[in-house]
């Protein structure tokens, strides 16, 4: 003990309190410079100074009592079956169920109450309430887990969030106010307080209610096994910094859609515009190509595709630049590539053994069979023996890998992610299978110009997506990994990633792959949740985002010849997607997407 550090102890100490407080000993706590996570018992606090200053000491108590006090009070299946599959009303239920669990450590521990609200200010720093100008700017999320913090623990709203929630604290408390006393009597039954959201979202029109509460009893129960099992699925993300989350203006008539016809042409616009068109501007007629340019009609509207871009990595940095951020890429997982570069090789034999060649031998004509040149020495009447290499049936592939670029990838998961793709197009390009690596972000926060064209023309209703989308090639599928392998340090750069529109980066990548002329053609997304543009969805029904999402994931499952796989990091993306599987910590990410691969090739 004499030789340890002060930081270290300070860890042994904050890791025995929380699993104090979780009733749990086989927490294990670690600190990080990235986003505070909790995956299942596995906690990562922000890192202190190595003073130990007290602000920072505190702040990591906050985390780490939080992340204690959900373990020991949250049941996760529970709340998967009881979350709304709306993406405000989701953010909302999360946000509110955070502060049931805080509450009741709150109430009896002084101390964590301080903990947790230091960790809140860290918290707020960077939530977009803090810098609301007006109430469409307010995320709806943040507002009423605050509010509802204070009728629980009568801790008065934080100062840097105070006129945020103020411009959304009447219109919530005269539709919803009933629900906010009621919820103080049920603080002890998650599935009674689940019951009581939801009644308080559908007051304020962010659900349409449709789910059962008793649904949930069969789910799950209070078990420390249950809940090892399920992990924290839902609700990894809330502690996060930095994370932009869904906002919707508190205005009549929300919710109501649009009977406006998707003009799909808005989109095909920006694809293929690279230069894999054929010569005459066309798109290239393969056996399995359908009419994509007509797709069935939907409600999904786009404002102005006037400012949309897609854009190469070469064109957004100088060369120095890429060189700066691959570097530092390589830096910060050194000791993953490692890990991935040994599954990328395991990928790479089982690529290779569906590639083995085979022979047709004792032809007349062909390559010289040089085994059977002894026969010739001993017999020398005997005739010269050939062999004919026979087709093989592996079929010509390519993959696309559409990777989120949105704000609440920042850190560790998009370095991940990177590195991830960077290895797998290598393995891949080994095999003979062509790659490309595809990011999705916006230009801008809050709408950029697209908005702003929409405020100047009168703030016409239900006006669509309202942002300016940036689709970003990172190394498209005929180019050599070794010209394109600094391209992906493009995500390292600060203030690249933004919101995320996945609906339209989804039919983007899969309309670039329907242009290939390959026999087999995968798609796979890698994305940590729904798609979240606060300019859209402040103007728009709660689930108009995830809704288009759903209505082009059906369309590529069900009538196109590309194979579609999704992973979602921290989120379940299950419920959108047949084919997906969810990891709990982003540095699972090489070994799923590997195992995924490995799946869709082994099969027929």
């Amino acid at each position: 003990m004499a030789n340890e550090s002060p930081l270290e102890q300070f860890k042994q100490v904050l890791t025995g309190t929380a699993r104090a407080i979780a009733h749990e000993p086989e927490v294990e706590l670690a600190f990080t410079a990235d986003a505070p996570t909790q995956a299942g018992k596995n906690f990562k606090v922000p890192m202190p100074g190595r003073l130990l200053p007290p602000e920072q000491v505190a702040e990591a108590r906050g985390f780490a009592d939080s992340f204690a006090l959900k373990l020991k009070h949250h049941n996760a299946a529970r709340h998967a079956a009881l979350r709304p599959s709306e993406a405000i009303a989701g953010a909302a239920f999360d946000a509110v169920e955070n502060a049931r669990v805080e509450a009741l450590g709150s109430r009896n521990m002084a101390g964590v109450a301080a903990n947790l609200a230091h960790s809140l200010d860290l918290k707020l720093r960077t939530d977009p309430i803090s810098r609301a100008q007006s109430a469409d700017e307010v995320p709806i999320s943040t507002a009423l887990s605050l509010i509802v913090r204070e009728r629980l623990t009568g801790a008065a709203v934080p100062e840097s969030a105070a006129p945020g929630v103020d411009m959304l604290r009447g219109w919530i408390e005269e539709k919803a106010g009933g629900d906010l006393d009621a919820l103080g009597l049920a603080l002890d039954d998650q599935t009674a307080f689940a019951a009581l959201t939801q009644s308080m979202l559908e007051h304020l029109n962010l659900t349409e209610g449709d789910i059962d509460p008793s649904d949930a009893d069969d789910g799950g129960d209070d078990s420390d096994d249950q809940q090892e099992q399920d992990g924290e699925s839902e609700d990894d993300g809330e502690g996060e910094a930095g994370q932009s989350e869904a906002r919707a203006q508190p205005q009549d008539g929300e919710g109501e859609e649009s009977e406006a016809d998707y003009d799909s042409q808005d989109m095909d616009d920006q694809d293929s515009a690279d230069g894999e068109m054929g010569d005459d501007g066309m798109q290239p007629v393969t056996p399995q190509r359908r009419n994509w340019d007509h797709l069935p009609q939907s409600d999904y509207k786009i404002w102005s595709t006037k400012y949309d871009e897609t854009i190469t990595a070469t064109e957004l940095a100088d060369e120095e630049e890429l060189n700066r951020l691959r570097a530092y890429l390589d830096q910060q997982l050194s000791n993953l590539q490692s890990v991935v570069t040994k599954l990328a090789n395991r990928l790479q034999r089982r690529l290779m053994a569906q590639q083995n060649r085979s022979w047709d031998f004792d032809q007349e004509e062909g390559m010289l069979d040089a085994a059977r040149l002894a026969r010739v020495v001993v017999s020398p009447g005997s005739s010269l023996s050939y062999k004919v290499e026979r087709e093989t049936d592996f079929r010509d592939t390519v993959v696309t890998l559409l990777l989120d670029n949105s704000g609440s990838m920042r850190g560790r998961p998009i370095s991940i992610a990177a590195i991830s793709a960077d290895i797998l197009a290598r393995t891949l390009e080994r095999c003979g299978v062509k790659t490309e690596i595809l990011g999705f972000t916006t230009r801008a926060w809050k709408g950029g110009q697209a908005r702003e064209d929409w405020l100047a023309s009168g703030r016409s209703p239900m006006p669509g997506r309202l942002n300016d989308l940036r689709h970003i090639i990172y190394k498209k599928a005929d180019e050599p990994w070794r010209h394109a392998k600094r391209n992906l340090g493009l995500m390292m750069r600060e203030g690249l990633l933004k919101e995320n529109i996945d609906g339209e980066a989804l039919l983007w990548a899969h309309n670039r792959l329907i242009a290939r002329a390959e026999d087999r053609r995968i798609l796979m997304v890698i994305s940590d949740g729904a798609p979240v543009d606060d300019s859209t969805l402040s103007v728009n029904h709660g689930g108009y985002l995830e809704q288009h999402l759903r209505k082009v994931i059906e369309m590529i499952e069900t009538r196109s010849p590309v194979q579609l796989v999704a992973i979602g990091i921290g989120h379940d993306v299950t419920r959108y997607y047949r084919r997906a599987v969810t990891i709990m910590d982003a540095e699972q990410l090489g070994g799923t997407m590997i195992e995924q691969l490995a799946g869709l090739f082994d099969e027929e």
